[in-house]
């Protein structure tokens, strides 16, 4: 599960606006899957936030019209699925001091 309280502008996993790019390939997290962690792959069509920084992640849309909030910029640690390829969705996991288990 991951504790969205950790992840603050301050930290260095959540990128700034800034270092988001429409048409850059990023890693964000949907609504849906606050609870689980489970980040999504995509390419980002529109920037939704407009401050500079936001403490749980800047809100795009993807090319496909998913919209979630960017965790990572270059993929978290893939696991591989039993074809060799890695999946599109990572469940990821912090410890109390907000680094990738």
């Amino acid at each position: 599960m991951v504790d969205l309280s950790i992840m603050t502008s301050s930290n260095p996993k959540v990128p700034s606006r800034a270092e988001i790019k429409v048409g850059q390939r990023v890693w964000a997290l949907e609504k849906r899957n606050y609870a689980s962690g489970e980040l999504t792959e995509g390419v980002v069509k529109r920037i939704l936030t407009s401050k500079p920084d936001h403490p749980r992640g800047i809100k795009v849309m993807f090319e496909d019209g998913t919209v979630g909030r960017v965790q990572r910029l270059t993929p978290p640690k893939a696991r591989l699925t039993s074809g060799g390829l890695p999946e599109k969705k990572i469940p990821v996991d912090f410890d109390m001091e907000g680094e990738l288990r």
